[in-house]
């Protein structure tokens, strides 16, 4: 049996590079693509922070009032987010040319199994050079690339030689490969869990090679022996193709842990925005919606509401997610994590849309028109929901100037 060959290309800064090479004044330049900071009195969040901007401290999901006080001199921008779809399709699209099993992750990245197409580009590297040539000639945007025999392997190889970067683990090097790097390039291994492991002696991936799985399960529990196992290298997940792809879902993780709800709701806000642009570009409808939540202490909570009829609207899809976070109920406990996940997929040509009154249909379908013309005109459009009653959403609009601030 041939070694698997598993790539995972991700974009470079998406968001913010997608705007600089739209505006070649941008280029170099501190750009944050969120909510309109408002001279530091914002809320809300940053949504992208491109690497000039990123030197500052800026990172996605901190308040969009503290990046204002990091670079009051970054350029602020509304998401564009029909742009970045669109953008994400034609990068989609070059991707098929070079394995028909892809797995899109998220708006930006995907997983490639090349296992049986890479002869046809005679190697692995040939091949990842390709898709980085491709992928800038056609869309001006650079990619990072890893490769390995299992999709953990290679996400962490990706990230290593950012920007622009191309980062090989061969077979059977997983273990050694891994071992140097800090435990923070670990699935699921974040400040608060980074501390308790270095509490513990844990500083690097080889330390916990050292370690044993029974030693982990006793301290961390069944995430302690799924910790053990990535740390050697081990991840037996395959690739799945978009033919099979059951959900679609967005998610974030704050870098420092959350209690302000005006953040909370416009990181769920824009969440929601990522999944049903995601929705309408491959043309399906759902009807199970899902919010994930990650408290202080690792804790991970999922809320599920599956609705009568199949819909693809994001006046549904916020209304739902603001209901199960409402009913939820975190107390006074912060948040390190939001997802939101749409499923039960099918193709929207299929489907009676019969939710809502052919009146009301309307009525959403011209907000939606109003909404998505608004993102092509570059115009920043925040969504917050009222919290009582949970049934009324409101939708504010903003200003959204661009500008150097």
């Amino acid at each position: 049996m041939s070694e698997k060959i598993i790539l995972h290309v991700d974009m470079d800064a998406f968001f913010t590079s997608v705007e600089q090479v739209d505006n070649p004044l941008l280029r170099g330049k501190p750009v944050v693509v969120g909510a309109d900071p408002k001279g530091g009195r914002g809320r809300g969040v940053v949504s992208a922070a491109s690497y000039e901007a990123r030197r500052f401290g800026i990172h996605s999901a901190m308040p969009i009032s503290k990046a204002f006080r990091l670079c009051p001199t970054a350029y602020f921008l509304p998401p564009r987010f029909d742009r970045y779809v669109e953008l994400s399709n034609m990068i989609m699209k070059i991707l098929e040319s070079f394995s028909p099993c892809i797995e899109q992750i998220s708006i930006d990245e995907a997983f490639l199994d090349c296992t049986n197409t890479v002869n046809l580009f005679v190697s692995k590297e040939n091949i990842a050079k390709k898709i980085k040539h491709e992928i800038v000639t056609s869309t001006g945007l650079t990619a990072s690339i890893g490769i390995a025999t299992n999709k953990l392997v290679a996400k962490i190889a990706s990230d290593l030689h950012k920007p622009d970067g191309l980062t090989i683990c061969a077979s059977g090097e997983e273990k050694k490969f891994l071992a140097p790097l800090p435990i923070s390039k670990l699935f699921g291994v974040g400040k608060k869990t980074q501390s308790l492991l270095q509490s513990l002696g844990f500083y690097t991936i080889a330390d916990i090679q050292h370690s044993s799985e029974n030693y982990l399960h006793g301290v961390l529990g069944k995430w302690g022996v799924m910790l053990y196992r990535f740390a050697n290298g081990i991840d037996t997940r395959a690739v799945e193709p978009y033919s099979t792809v059951k959900s679609v879902s967005e998610e974030t993780t704050f870098d420092e842990d959350s209690a302000d709800e005006d953040v909370i709701i416009a990181t769920l806000t824009e969440l929601c925005d990522r999944v049903i642009r995601r929705v309408r570009a491959q043309h399906f409808a759902f009807k199970t919606i899902t919010l994930k939540i990650r408290l202080e202490g690792f804790e991970t909570y999922t809320r599920s509401k599956t609705i009568h009829d199949y819909v693809k609207d994001m006046i549904t899809l916020q209304k739902e997610i603001m209901r199960l976070y409402i009913s939820f109920g975190r107390g006074k406990r912060r948040v390190r994590l939001l997802g939101v996940r749409v499923a039960n997929l099918i193709c929207d040509a299929d489907v009676q849309m019969s939710l809502f009154s052919c009146r009301d249909e309307q009525k959403i379908e011209k907000i939606e028109t109003v909404i998505d013309s608004m993102h092509h005109r570059g115009l920043n459009l925040l969504r917050a929901s009222v919290v009582k009653p949970p049934e009324k959403i409101a939708i504010i609009h903003n200003d959204g100037k661009k500008g150097k601030h």
